[in-house]
């Protein structure tokens, strides 16, 4: 197994040991991750985002969706129906129960979620507050001394 050492970035940089610590876990994490449900996330715009988990089988009351810190929860227990009293020839759609994680970044809020056609809607929006926004500093100007102003009036005759 191969480990990230982020060793590196933490003498070059100041505030970065939590993606230092996201990529080791990363790096660290097995090859054999999650698969079920399938989904996709989409970027919806400059800070807008959704993510799309295909829940075939499963109504909303079966579904839920939370937020804990900095992780958005997707689970979902099985739905209870009148399995045993039908014989399948095929059963190709999965009712099992799942919990899927998602990590979010600071600063991004899940705004919304909707339940059609099979498919769970995450909608998310990254909001940065006015202190992290960028900002234009003005340079104060400290008026010229006494030496200084002589020497470039002399310079101007």
């Amino acid at each position: 197994m191969r480990r990230f050492d982020p060793t590196p970035l933490y003498r070059a940089s100041v505030g970065f040991d939590q993606m230092a610590e996201m990529l080791d876990r990363v790096m660290s994490s097995d090859l054999q991750a999650p698969s079920y449900p399938p989904y996709n996330i989409e970027k919806t715009g400059e800070n807008g985002y959704r993510i799309s988990l295909a829940v075939a089988g499963f109504r909303a009351d079966d579904l839920s969706v939370e937020v804990k810190e900095n992780a958005l929860l997707v689970t979902a227990r099985t739905a209870e129906d009148d399995s045993a009293a039908r014989e399948y020839l095929h059963r190709g759609i999965a009712t099992r129960a799942f919990e899927r994680r998602f990590h979010l970044a600071d600063h991004v809020r899940v705004t919304g979620a909707s339940h059609a056609d099979g498919m769970l809607h995450i909608d998310l929006q990254r909001e940065l507050p006015e202190a992290l926004k960028p900002r234009r500093i003005d340079i104060a100007r400290e008026p010229l001394g006494h030496q200084t102003e002589k020497l470039v009036q002399e310079r101007a005759a």
